[in-house]
């Protein structure tokens, strides 16, 4: 008895040591599978500016997608895009997506991912001087006392470029183009909005179009950057005027101007509708996303017009947008979501406006808002085949440089 009085304490505590050292093996093979050091990790997202609190929840993240390096996720776009989904199908699941924490914390990591976009980006892909530049490429001509001209390359080479004659419908273009000092501003898409000085070699006649030599310049400059990447779309829309400079992000019931989203940032996007129009309009957009029917407001800042096709491209400018607008843009952005809705604008929130509109014409207006037809959907698709009439805003003047 004696014996076993002194051995039951040290039985106990030798279990005890053993099943701690078992915990702690668990939990550390459990956290290998993120891998990285988590030290570093906690400093790097300080760093970042996310509270420890949110920096654990995104160590925890690590684990579950198996990252390999967990530090990665601070400069791997692809790293984090993989957190950021992970967090977002949880927050789904947890029915914790309009809590104004979980919120700010998905729109912080949004900023901080397209600043990750943004390092890499400035690091690799802008041009340095009018050899870069590819064939296609539409410029702006500015003449010094003649005005802004419009201007595309035809081929560039190594020792001059080829660009068409440049257009004005509202100014005069100079007699003879050859030996006039022009200023060239072009958009680079995907990078940045560029300007070089240059001089007219000479007038010439390039596959049988009116045409340009101009020499080439070693000094190109940036002259702005979009201050987002814009995420191609093919989805139809409802575009509706408004009358003041307040942001308007209540949802319509009646269908607006039928338009085409042709792209779409979290500041701003761009439209397609049919005739001239003109910028500096105030407009608000509205069509789904992620079968979540949503509307931008904003201005637009400059068009460009289709002659053959008689149809425009506004580009609209975005109001600032409410966090849950802004994170469901840039969850679509960023893959986040998955857009399986029916390219549909908005939701019939009234029975009664439902059976007003279904007394309507059927074509080329869409009577259900939310459910839209196969042959309205094959019309939409169909650019030359548009009705005009559910396009046209106005006719109007030229837009300028930017």
């Amino acid at each position: 008895m004696y014996i076993w009085g002194n051995v039951l304490p040290v039985l106990f505590i030798v279990i005890l040591m053993l099943v701690f050292g078992f915990y702690w093996a668990s939990r550390k093979k459990k956290e290998s599978v993120g891998g990285g050091n988590w030290v570093q990790f906690i400093s790097m997202g300080k760093e970042a500016g996310f509270s420890f609190k949110e920096v654990e929840m995104l160590r925890q993240i690590t684990v579950q997608c198996s990252i390999e390096d967990s530090c990665s996720i601070y400069s791997s776009t692809e790293k984090l895009d993989q957190c950021i989904r992970a967090i977002v199908r949880n927050i789904r699941m947890s029915g914790e997506s309009e809590d104004p924490g979980i919120q700010d914390f998905l729109s912080r990591l949004y900023d901080y991912r397209k600043k990750i976009e943004a390092d890499d980006h400035s690091s690799s892909s802008g041009i340095s001087n009018s050899r870069q530049m590819t064939d296609g490429q539409v410029l702006k001509i500015l003449v010094s006392g003649g005005g802004v001209y419009k201007s595309q390359i035809i081929k560039n080479s190594s020792q001059f470029m080829t660009i068409s004659r440049p257009v004005n419908t509202k100014a005069a273009s100079p007699t003879s183009w050859q030996g006039n000092k022009i200023s060239v501003y072009f958009w680079r898409e995907n990078d940045a909005g560029y300007v070089f000085d240059t001089e007219v070699m000479d007038e010439v006649i390039s596959s049988g179009v009116s045409a340009l030599k101009i020499a080439h310049s070693d000094s190109v400059f940036r002259t702005q950057k979009r201050r987002s990447t814009r995420m191609k779309m093919n989805k139809q829309a409802f575009l509706y005027l408004i009358k003041d400079d307040k942001p308007s992000y209540k949802l319509e019931i009646d269908p607006g101007l039928r338009c085409f989203l042709e792209d779409l940032s979290d500041t701003g996007c761009a439209v397609v509708v049919a005739g001239k129009t003109e910028s500096g309009l105030r407009v608000k957009i509205q069509f789904a996303l992620d079968n979540i029917p949503i509307c931008i407001s904003g201005i637009v800042r400059s068009t460009s017009f289709k002659a053959d096709a008689n149809r425009s491209v506004l580009r609209i400018e975005a109001d600032p947008m409410p966090m849950e607008i802004r994170n469901l843009i840039l969850g679509q952005m960023f893959g986040a979501s998955q857009d399986d809705d029916d390219d549909l604008p908005f939701r019939v929130l009234d029975d009664e406006v439902a059976k007003m509109h279904s007394s309507a014409s059927p074509a080329p207006i869409i009577d259900d808002p939310f459910i839209a037809d196969a042959a309205a959907d094959a019309v939409l698709h169909e650019e030359t085949k548009l009705d005009d009439k559910d396009f046209k805003i106005g006719d109007v003047k030229m837009d300028d440089l930017f």
